[in-house]
């Protein structure tokens, strides 16, 4: 229907979806994206940033916790872990980009292992769960950025 909400529309094409739908391509690729991100991720833990952002964020507290990436000893709520260990994957500028411009798994990756970790250990998610979840928020941020007019041209901008 012409009247479809954003919300409506992410809710159609996420409803249903599960792990047997991913095919053996997407499956690949996925898992590079994700290596990937990690390496990159990981290398942007010796950043200036990284670190002003992971003293910053060591205020918080909570029962529970997440890893940040290259410190087994120092765990953050899910919220600022995904925080850190995102700013890490960007704070190099050397993660995936689609069109629209975006880099889609420096947001994601990290929010997803972040919420992983933080699950109780009876509602752990397998790995098909992890690379479902991490291929709709690579969706859902495209979608975004196709709703959005001002991303449609970014390229002619610069």
């Amino acid at each position: 229907f012409p009247s479809q909400t954003v919300t409506g529309n992410f809710a159609k094409m996420i409803h249903g979806l599960n792990a047997n739908q991913l095919t053996d391509q997407v499956i690949q690729r996925s898992k590079r994206m994700i290596l990937d991100t990690l390496g990159v991720g990981l290398l942007g833990t010796s950043t200036e940033v990284c670190h002003k952002v992971a003293q910053y964020s060591k205020i918080y507290s909570s029962d529970l916790s997440s890893t940040i990436w290259g410190h087994l000893d120092f765990r953050l709520p899910p919220l600022y872990a995904a925080f850190v260990n995102g700013v890490a994957v960007h704070s190099m500028d050397f993660d995936d980009t689609w069109h629209p411009a975006t880099h889609p798994s420096g947001a994601v990756l990290p929010a997803l292992i972040a919420l992983s970790e933080a699950c109780p250990q009876k509602k752990k998610i397998s790995g098909l769960d992890l690379l479902l979840a991490f291929n709709v928020g690579i969706e859902v941020q495209g979608r975004l950025l196709h709703f959005s007019r001002e991303a449609r041209n970014i390229p002619r901008r610069y």
